[in-house]
């Protein structure tokens, strides 16, 4: 099918075709450029939620919850579950799948697991792409939940518009979250699993985490039992509030305008870098084999291989 009309297809809301299009994201594959840029102009209106957290967290129960309170409010939703951590899964979470399944005959939720199997830009290129296909299809709300703490999650959560950072008290993760880097990228704290012991422990020490931020928004700590439907309207109210403030203040065009300089420069590094791979192949081989003789230094080597590439 041509990807015309495959954008047609799932513009009109067929299923099959938005899922083909993601398809088309997690491979990166030739006719990912034209797809992007037949998609393009019907993007722009959906607004987009990560959600991170360390394995065990409770993130799809606490996504499940979410995606339930959005419906309430007659939006239509998109979510996104991204596994950076299995390239030949083909991104099946099952685990995802079965938790969210009271969604799976509402129209207005479309449901995907995700990994990032052929796309050479890695999940900072695969995450808005998709992102960018749920939203010219007609969701209001994206949600995008990752798997683990780390490098990844980072990357994913530079695709949204609020950042989640799900916690569960008991367990050390604020202290990891912070050696992570994920507490400068949190908008919202979410200490899920808030009945168990030690949650007013976890508050507390957030909140003097905080204190020593200077900057200009707070993240606010919701306290969620995410398997009783507890907080979910707190959480849902604390998102409302962050999109508020970021418009109020001009952040959120500032945040998309990064994240688009940040694609453009993944964009031109995966071309290059497909470029070195089949038009430099030989000259890449031979100034490696002259760096490992000692004849000439890696970034001497790196110049040449620039030099190579322009037109």
């Amino acid at each position: 099918m041509k990807v015309e009309d495959l954008i047609e297809r799932a513009r009109n809301g067929e299923r099959r075709s938005i899922a083909r299009l993601i398809s088309l994201v997690e491979d990166g594959g030739a006719d990912l450029a034209v797809a992007m840029r037949d998609l393009y102009p019907f993007t722009g209106n959906a607004y987009s939620i990560g959600v991170t957290g360390a394995p065990g967290a409770g993130k799809s129960s606490l996504t499940d919850r979410l995606v339930a309170r959005i419906r309430s409010a007659d939006l239509e939703v998109g979510v996104l579950a991204i596994d950076p951590s299995s390239p030949f899964s083909g991104g099946a979470l099952l685990g995802d799948r079965v938790r969210m399944q009271g969604h799976a005959t509402d129209p207005g939720v479309f449901i995907r697991s995700m990994a990032t199997r052929g796309h050479l830009g890695g999940l900072s290129l695969a995450a808005p792409e998709a992102v960018r296909v749920l939203d010219a299809v007609g969701n209001d709300i994206v949600v995008i939940e990752t798997v683990g703490v780390g490098q990844a999650e980072v990357e994913i959560t530079d695709a949204c518009d609020t950042t989640l950072v799900v916690l569960t008290p008991g367990t050390g993760d604020a202290v990891q979250a912070a050696k992570a880097g994920l507490m400068e990228i949190a908008d919202v704290y979410v200490v899920n699993k808030a009945d168990r012991p030690g949650s007013k422990d976890m508050v507390r020490e957030l909140r003097h985490m905080l204190q020593m931020s200077d900057a200009e928004w707070k993240p606010p700590i919701v306290e969620t039992v995410a398997i009783k439907n507890e907080g979910i309207d707190e959480l849902w109210d604390a998102v409302e509030k962050h999109r508020s403030y970021q418009q109020e203040h001009g952040l959120l065009e500032q945040r998309r305008r990064r994240r688009i300089v940040h694609e453009l420069k993944e964009i031109v590094a995966e071309r290059q870098r497909l470029r070195l791979e089949t038009e430099c192949a030989q000259l890449l081989e031979d100034l490696a084999t002259q760096v490992i003789a000692r004849d000439i230094d890696p970034y001497t080597a790196a110049d040449r291989l620039l030099a190579s590439l322009q037109p």
